[in-house]
């Protein structure tokens, strides 16, 4: 079969060219909309100025170019370090929720209920929804509850007096899995100064993983969404409610 293929060497190279296609398009796939997009538009200025400089015997800033390219594996690695650990956490985990549309709703309900009692009340508050990326090196991290979703719950948990109300909660299907979970901060430059660490919490974990984070300011009561590391501010009941049913029902059932 192999000697078979080896004659055919037009198969062999469709196939190389069918599996490359399809790593490029789930790389790009991946970095698109993210920062990582911005930065693969600025690589690929730095190699037309490679090739120009070349043509152009300009020597000092070929020798400048070409020793950034010297670096470039690892320059890619501290570039799209987040990128990268989403893309690896697609690969290796692909969970998926079981349990029925009407428990779902029941559970975004209540979390849209909790986030909307407390910015009323001005408490600060962190709940992640965790998507197909697994959230269980921060689950471990935190107070592990296994309780169900519940606005009650919610309220409790974040109450200036409870001692796990500084951490975010993590809720994995209609259970709430942890609380006082830290996360890892985002170190973006195009973040508002003004916000503080719960929103930049809020938007590290989802630049990293394709979790659902959701933000009550305790200075302003606003509450803020964030979603594949960009922010959503100042959302009401209904604007909230929308968002999560378009994310985790609409789009599944169209799966």
């Amino acid at each position: 079969m192999i000697e078979l293929l080896r004659q055919h060497r037009w198969v062999l190279d469709l196939l190389d060219i069918a599996i490359m296609s399809l790593i490029l398009y789930r790389l790009l796939l991946i970095i698109k909309g993210t920062k990582a997009a911005q930065m693969l538009i600025g690589l690929g200025i730095l190699l037309l100025a490679s090739m120009a400089s070349r043509y152009l015997e300009l020597y000092t800033i070929d020798w400048l170019v070409q020793s950034f390219w010297a670096q470039i594996v690892i320059a890619i690695i501290v570039l799209f370090q987040p990128e990268i650990r989403r893309a690896l956490a697609h690969m290796g985990e692909a969970q998926f929720l079981t349990f029925t549309k009407a428990e779902e709703l029941k559970s975004l309900e209540e979390i849209v209920r909790a986030s909307v009692a407390l910015a009323n009340r001005k408490i600060g508050g962190l709940m992640v929804i965790e998507r197909e990326t697994s959230l269980k090196d921060f689950v471990e991290v935190g107070t592990p509850l296994d309780a169900k979703v519940s606005k009650e719950l919610l309220l409790s948990i974040f109450h200036p007096t409870s001692p796990i109300h500084d951490g975010a909660v993590i809720i994995k299907g209609n259970r709430v899995a942890a609380a006082g979970c830290f996360l890892p901060i985002t170190l973006s430059s195009e973040v508002s100064k003004a916000l503080g660490t719960r929103h930049r919490a809020g938007i590290g974990l989802t630049e990293e993983t394709d979790a659902i984070a959701i933000i009550v300011s305790e200075e302003t009561g606003f509450i803020s969404m964030a979603m594949d590391g960009s922010l959503e501010t100042k959302l009401d009941m209904g604007t909230m409610r929308d968002l999560l049913t378009d994310v985790f029902v609409a789009k599944k059932g169209k799966a």
